[in-house]
């Protein structure tokens, strides 16, 4: 039996999401994170007949990470994708980029967001901020699956 995702992480850079992995793993939090490196494999995940299983998912992902700047398919297609799927409209969503600019937060936001990190520079800051960001969101929060 394949084992549960806590976390889908889709992120590009393969430093970032090693960072990231690293963070979490260091901050305590036993989690199963599926990395995915780009926009366009995380839009098969709504394709039913796609490898990655929907019932694995849908039954225990806790958090989706997103990054926004990525090649193929840009994270902000993928939000208004995941939210426009009644499965995956109540799953947090986190962003999880390089972009302070304001317009690409507020547009996150009006697309279906429930936060918005941009990456700090220094490393245990940014370890710090996805450790508890992502404690919040699967230990803390409460969700509807």
């Amino acid at each position: 039996m394949e084992k549960k995702i806590d976390v889908l992480l889709i992120e590009d850079n393969a430093n970032d999401a090693e960072l990231t992995t690293l963070a979490l793993k260091k901050g305590g939090l036993d989690l199963n994170i599926l990395i995915l490196n780009d926009g366009a494999k995380a839009l098969e995940i709504l394709d039913p007949s796609s490898e990655i299983s929907q019932q694995q998912l849908s039954t225990s992902l806790k958090l989706i990470l997103l990054d926004l700047k990525m090649p193929k398919v840009n994270g902000f297609e993928v939000l208004k994708s995941f939210r426009s799927h009644d499965k995956w409209r109540t799953v947090p969503i986190v962003i999880l980029t390089s972009s302070a600019v304001e317009s690409d937060i507020a547009t996150a936001y009006e697309f279906g967001a429930n936060s918005y990190i941009v990456k700090p520079i220094e490393y245990s800051m940014h370890a710090n901020a996805i450790t508890e960001a992502v404690r919040y969101w699967t230990t803390i929060n409460k969700t509807l699956n």
